[in-house]
């Protein structure tokens, strides 16, 4: 089996970040990914990354693919990391859902998922109603009655998004009071066609075919708004499950010093999926750029 100098496991901000600078010191690299771009792809407008006064998740996305691509990098998309193992030899032996590869070093730069809401009615409406994002599914809302879960940015984020889209959404926040950005709160607030539901759950989502509603509970009582859309905007979770033999903190996150190195030596991580605080675009980019210089250093530092 083929022996890599590293494996980057992701490309999203920090996993492509990684493999242009490893590409830039002539490692042998491969990039194992679901996809290109991981959270970017779904954000919306980005007027906070330098050199851009304004652009869009996905043309961000592009950019950053198109940069990758110059360098010729491998890559295998779509595949799936399934388990991550250190050999006795020292080397790392990654497993996928398509095969098995070996490496003297690995950054893992999974990011992170959408949580579920784990409302009764989530998973069969699926697809069929239920979105993660406003931002791919927004347009196919255009007329009707939505309902974004979550009170968060996020959620502001898809309400602004949808303002123009939907004739009547409903924010439903389990909280009393938002925790998003006072500015965007505050549009939301002053918006004809919103109604805010705070400190209410969502209990049931329903229909027939397709999403009809849902039904919340607020101080005890039961409420049913009619919705044609579910946007669930309530955070992300880690995709770190293949990362098992890796200290892990509370919330499922990878603890990395300041070299981004793992509790595994020669196994560095970065970005959203790492417990870096902040997760944003441009700090995602730094500490790509950060794990690969690690492992170029420890490739440089150690003999095989």
């Amino acid at each position: 089996m083929k022996i890599h100098d590293l494996l980057i496991l992701g490309a999203g901000p920090a996993g492509i970040t990684a493999a242009v600078y490893s590409a830039r010191r002539k490692m042998d690299i491969l990039v194992i990914t679901e996809n290109i771009g991981g959270q970017t792809i779904l954000s919306g407008d980005i007027e906070n990354y330098p050199g851009y006064q304004f652009i869009t998740g996905s043309e961000l996305t592009l950019k950053f693919e198109k940069h990758m691509k110059s360098f010729g990098i491998k890559e295998n998309i779509p595949e799936s990391v399934v388990e991550i193992k250190k050999e006795e030899d020292g080397l790392i032996k990654t497993i996928t859902n398509k095969g098995q590869y070996l490496s003297r070093t690995l950054i893992v730069a999974t990011g992170k998922r959408s949580r579920p809401l784990g409302a009764q009615g989530e998973g069969e409406f699926k697809n069929r109603g239920v979105t993660y994002c406003a931002t791919c599914d927004g347009p196919l809302f255009k007329g009707k009655n939505i309902a974004v879960i979550g009170g968060g940015n996020s959620g502001l984020e898809a309400v602004l998004q949808m303002l123009k889209i939907s004739p009547k959404i409903y924010l439903v926040d389990i909280e009393p009071i938002s925790r998003a950005n006072p500015v965007m709160v505050e549009k939301a607030q002053q918006a004809p066609n919103v109604e805010i539901w705070n400190n209410s759950v969502v209990r049931k989502i329903y229909g027939d075919e397709f999403v009809k509603g849902i039904e919340i509970e607020q101080d005890g009582k039961m409420h049913k708004l009619d919705a044609e859309g579910v946007f669930v905007e309530i955070g992300l979770e880690p995709n770190s499950d293949c990362a098992s033999i890796l200290e892990r903190n509370e919330w499922g996150e990878i603890k990395v010093d300041c070299h981004n190195r793992t509790s595994v030596e020669a196994i560095f991580a970065a970005g959203d999926v790492t417990d870096v605080p902040e997760k944003q675009i441009i700090v995602a980019c730094g500490e790509g750029s950060k794990a690969c210089l690690s492992a170029f250093k420890y490739l440089s530092t150690h003999k095989f």
